[in-house]
């Protein structure tokens, strides 16, 4: 009911509160309770009491939309209010108008402040001039009510403010976020794939006197570039929602088809897994997939054709990645290398509350390992 509510124009949402000022008057109980600042005599309901009654009334529908516009027509409305002597508790309009003012306002609420205060001003001196007892005390008091209604109606702009601002820090930080993650994405697609074409295109220069195997190469690039493109697709579905089912979310179990494509880029992997992955841990299986892809492409672009070694052991609270790759190959001169792929896979890692390191080791090879908590991936 609330959502719904608040769907409805603001004009549709405060003109519940013009009707029911506009009819409080007539309702008998409430005839005496309205505001009385001069002490004029009292004055039966005539013509120009329900004009004065719709001044005061009828605005307050735009008190949000107009609040400039809603503030000065209840004024008028009150004057006639009181200097007639009709008293009539629409008056209480005036306050809820000057609080819409403050916290509606988008400029000049000092002009609007000054502009209200000095007909206030000239209203307390046409009461009294009218014989009124109230005094200065009385119309001070009054003018002091008034302020502090101005005073709540700022804080709540204030308030209003502040929401808004923080609304859109959140926005801006998920935004970047969100940045972050698909960068990272494509980076581990992209540079794995694309490394992989590298080095299998590389050494197809070298099979021109063998047909069989050269053919075998191409192949091999052939199937890597529409790995590339499916990948691709399926980030760009993340940009897209609409446009398709949404992108596949890679696992453990799409380890051996990795290896397995690595290897036709010549790279001899030997893989290894120990254990059994845990239900209901999709982060961490992801995590350990990007670790083991990013590994590969590292050894393919710095050590290809070196043995390489993937462990990756599923234990009832871890799971942890190991990646050795001698330092006996050669380098790729054709691809390039940055340091982007490892520090977002320490960041992937890290908000799992896992670790990982990389390094070389005393024997030459360089290695690569993770812990991921498995609990709380998921």
């Amino acid at each position: 009911m609330s959502a719904a509510w608040q769907r409805y124009d603001v004009t549709r949402r405060d003109l519940p509160l013009a009707v029911a000022v506009a009819l409080a008057p007539f309702v008998p109980a409430l005839h005496t309770q309205g505001t009385r600042l001069g002490g004029v005599p009292d004055r039966p309901v005539d013509a120009l009491a329900l004009v004065a009654i719709a001044l005061q009334s009828a605005p307050l529908a735009v008190r949000r939309r107009w609040p400039a516009v809603c503030l000065a027509l209840v004024s008028v409305g009150f004057a006639v209010d009181q200097l007639r002597g009709y008293h009539t508790v629409a008056g209480v309009a005036l306050p809820v108008a000057v609080l819409s003012a403050a916290a509606h306002l988008e400029h000049h609420r000092r002009t609007t402040m000054v502009v209200a205060s000095g007909a206030y001003a000239a209203l307390a001196v046409a009461l009294d001039r009218r014989g009124s007892g109230e005094g200065v005390a009385g119309f001070v008091t009054f003018y002091l009510f008034l302020a502090v209604a101005w005073g709540v109606g700022a804080w709540l702009r204030q308030t209003r403010a502040v929401e808004v601002a923080r609304r859109q820090r959140v926005a801006e930080t998920t935004r970047a976020a969100e940045r972050t993650r698909l960068a990272r994405e494509l980076h581990d697609v992209v540079t794995h794939h694309v490394t992989a074409m590298v080095v299998q295109a590389e050494a197809a220069r070298y099979l021109t006197a063998d047909p069989g195997r050269l053919d075998q190469t191409l192949t091999a690039v052939t199937d890597t570039g529409r790995r590339a493109i499916s990948d691709l697709r399926q980030l760009l579905d993340v940009l897209d929602p609409d446009h398709g089912p949404g992108p596949r979310t890679p696992t453990v179990g799409d380890l051996d088809d990795l290896v397995e494509q690595t290897r036709r880029s010549g790279q001899p992997v030997e893989y290894v897994e120990e254990g059994r992955p845990a239900q209901n841990a999709v982060a961490a299986h992801v995590a350990v997939y990007r670790v083991v892809q990013e590994s590969l492409t590292n050894a393919l672009k710095h050590a290809h054709g070196s043995r390489t070694v993937v462990r990756v052991h599923h234990g009832a609270a871890d799971i942890t990645v190991e990646v050795s790759t001698d330092g006996s190959g050669a380098p790729t001169a054709a691809v390039g290398g940055s340091e982007r792929g490892l520090a977002g896979l320490r960041e992937r890692v890290g908000l799992l509350g896992g670790e990982l390191s990389a390094g070389r080791q005393p024997g030459g090879a360089f290695v690569v390992r993770a812990r991921i908590p498995a609990a709380g991936a998921s």
